[in-house]
């Protein structure tokens, strides 16, 4: 299978206005991009000084584009509340005629603190608990049934969600190779979206441990990031069905990320 090409941008300084991202989206599309994903982050370590919503800038993508599959990547679940989320991606979803993907996470406090300095959970374990249940409501929700849920943290007493989103959205876990939880999630969702690789075969790993695990039969994404310019044929090779291109938040340039975008995906 010939994988799918996706940009994958930090919402961080010029980046951080809507209406530019937008604009690049649409700019990929013509260009013959496959998909335009982007950051989910409260905050960022020096020097990123401004940093945007992701959802908002990812409803303007979507009214921007209409054949770029799009999505949050990844998005730490703990820190949002599962029914707002669910109000929020089938809407996303339906504005986008059925387009978005959700990647979803754990997340991290190194990069830039965003759990200890807004008072969110910083226990990984805790975390992991957090959403896998969220992960529950979520389905539960998008179903259009009637939802009764009474977890450890997540309360839903009879409520139904409508609209419902347009299809079935896809849902990417990510987590750091070799760690089994993150993998077992994968497993029972859409798609395994290995983090902080650094080479093909660990990435062909990846994708050998999370088959394993797999029962299903269904449709499954393995997602790779590369580098610009990185030869992607060893991921393909490897198993990849989407390729991210991912920028260093630290060295962001508009002109930059334009000049891959008109090159195009390889």
């Amino acid at each position: 299978m010939t994988p799918q090409h996706a940009l994958w941008l930090p919402l961080f300084d010029d980046l951080a206005d809507p209406a530019l991202v937008a604009r690049l989206a649409a700019e990929a599309e013509e260009a013959g991009w496959d998909g335009f994903f982007v950051w989910d982050h409260l905050r960022w370590r020096a020097p990123v000084a401004a940093v945007g919503d992701p959802w908002i800038t990812l409803a303007a993508v979507a009214c921007a584009t209409s054949r770029l599959r799009f999505g949050p990547m990844v998005s730490a679940l703990s820190r949002r509340r599962p029914v707002k989320l669910a109000r929020e991606t089938a809407s996303l979803d339906r504005l986008g005629g059925g387009r978005l993907t959700l990647g979803v996470g754990l997340g991290s406090d190194r990069f830039g603190e965003e759990f200890s300095r807004t008072g969110e959970e910083c226990d990984d374990r805790v975390r992991a608990r957090m959403l896998d249940e969220a992960l529950e409501v979520l389905a539960a929700a998008w179903s259009g049934e009637v939802v009764h849920h009474r977890g450890e943290h997540y309360t839903v007493d009879g409520v139904r969600f409508l609209p419902t989103p347009v299809g079935r959205i896809p849902v990417w876990a990510a987590g750091f190779p070799g760690k089994l939880r993150p993998m077992r999630r994968a497993a029972r969702l859409d798609g395994y979206f290995p983090v902080n690789l650094d080479s093909a075969g660990r990435f062909a790993e990846a994708v050998g441990q999370v088959e394993a695990l797999r029962t299903g039969g269904g449709p499954f994404d393995y997602v790779a990031e590369i580098q610009p310019g990185e030869d992607s044929a060893p991921y393909a090779r490897a198993g990849a069905t989407w390729l991210l291109t991912g920028f260093a938040p630290e060295s962001l340039s508009v002109d930059h990320i334009r000049g891959v975008l008109r090159d195009g995906p390889r």
